[in-house]
């Protein structure tokens, strides 16, 4: 009982900040999966298996974000419960959430690996690297079920004001990564397979833990009563669920109409936007973090009926958002170049190219991140008091904004428009949540928050 924490009184600033900074290590761990395949691939086999890996991102990341909204949004429902002290719902929410997942991340493995092959050619994947991307990519998908099981745990503990758990899991699964990482590449000579069965392996020891620590909580009881199929709570689950989901499913198909763009600049470019896209995870996953430890403190005061408590934990997460994305970004722009060369030998053939548009990539998405951050802000403060139609438009809008510039971008001479794409699509998201969250404050604050019986 000790790691879960009661976010209903106590400081706004203090709560939001001890439960983000655990969250923020839990994150960068699991970007650290990415970061370590590319890494070892990109220095043991080339700056070819680097952009093979860097092309399948956006792909991936369609079912990962997919998978990450839903359990965020089923794990919402789960942390207004407990705000309300309701363990009799949460925990039949908590089994409710289990079987959406199950049969989710079944779909999408089906779906993702006969859509795999076929989605590589469509996104115009470079010849010299397409074998490499379908073999890195169909694996990460056949683990789909895996990373699934741990969102979901991960998101539970989350609701619960457990930041610690996930972060201790995400640790001994990031150093075991690296290990087999090493292992299955230098050692077994593995190559880009390796990589991606060492990242499945590391998600299947950190979802075990997770589950082990959720277990063990007194207040959990999923007796067999909480397994039955509840239509209604299946229903609302997924109302506030989905939206999310396809929020990210259409930026993630923006992202990945700006894939196919990349990828018609050759394998040098698409290797030099790996090597920065790797360490802008580092810095979208602080922005994440923040607004899931948001999320947690205004969904726990939400249903606790404070709502006052939840304006002035907005205030305070803008606050804290501007400062961090300054912070943080600072020390990217100062660092990125050295940190670029771990993924890319400087003696190889075209590396001093691809060093280049990844740190003119890096510096630009660096100096952006106060808007990440203020998104991010804006968009829990919506979703965590069931407002998610909104959050759904902004994404709308993310995708709208990346496809008219990917598609500018093809005009010659246009290339440089390819830098700027991100942050435009992040300005034009956060108008579509900062505004409405403001103009529409009261009415939704006032709103009694939902209970499912």
């Amino acid at each position: 009982m000790s790691r879960v924490k009661d976010m209903t009184g106590g400081s706004p600033a203090r709560l939001i900040l001890t439960f983000a900074f655990p969250l923020m290590l839990t994150n960068i761990g699991q970007q650290f999966y990415m970061i370590a395949d590319a890494a070892i691939v990109g220095r043991g086999v080339g700056v070819k298996a680097l952009a093979a890996v860097g092309s399948t991102d956006w792909s991936y990341w369609l079912i990962l974000w997919t998978v990450s909204a839903l359990t965020q949004g089923f794990a919402t429902f789960i942390s207004r419960y407990f705000g309300m002290k309701d363990y009799r719902i949460m925990n039949k929410a908590i089994a409710m959430s289990a079987l959406l997942c199950a049969a989710i991340g079944i779909f999408l493995t089906a779906a993702g690996l006969a859509a795999a092959d076929p989605l590589l050619r469509i996104l115009k994947t470079p010849e010299d690297i397409i074998d490499g991307a379908g073999l890195y990519l169909s694996t990460m998908i056949a683990g789909t079920l895996i990373v699934t099981a741990y969102n979901m745990a991960a998101s539970v503990l989350r609701a619960f004001g457990d930041g610690r758990t996930p972060l201790i899991a995400m640790i001994i699964a990031a150093v075991l990564n690296v290990a087999l990482d090493m292992l299955f590449v230098f050692v077994f000579k593995w190559g880009i397979f390796g990589a991606a069965i060492a990242s499945v392996i590391a998600q299947l020891v950190s979802f075990l833990y997770c589950l082990h620590r959720i277990l063990k909580l007194e207040f959990v009881e999923l007796k067999k009563e909480y397994w039955k199929p509840d239509a209604d709570m299946i229903r609302e689950l997924l109302a506030f669920g989905s939206p999310l989901a396809l929020q990210h499913i259409v930026i993630a198909i923006g992202g990945m109409i700006l894939q196919s763009t990349i990828n018609m600049q050759g394998s040098i470019f698409v290797a030099g936007y790996t090597a920065q896209n790797k360490l802008y995870g580092l810095l979208e996953s602080t922005a994440i973090s923040l607004g899931f430890a948001f999320t947690t403190y205004s969904a726990q005061n939400y249903g606790a009926g404070n709502t006052e408590r939840v304006k002035a934990g907005v205030r305070t997460a803008v606050k804290i958002s501007v400062l961090m994305a300054v912070g943080v970004g600072a020390v990217m722009a100062l660092a990125g170049t050295y940190l670029l060369r771990l993924f890319i030998d400087s003696g190889e053939a075209g590396a001093a190219e691809a060093l280049r548009i990844a740190d003119h990539y890096l510096l630009i998405m660096s100096l952006s991140l106060t808007i990440l951050y203020l998104l991010n802000i804006y968009r829990s403060a919506l979703q965590s008091v069931g407002v998610s139609l909104w959050s759904m438009i902004s994404g709308f809008a993310e995708f709208a904004v990346r496809v008219a510039m990917a598609r500018a971008a093809l005009i010659p001479a246009n290339t440089e428009i390819l830098y700027y794409i991100e942050p435009s699509a992040w300005l034009g998201a956060l108008l579509l949540v900062a505004v409405p969250y403001y103009i529409c404050r009261k009415k939704i604050l006032d709103k009694a928050p939902l209970k499912i019986k």
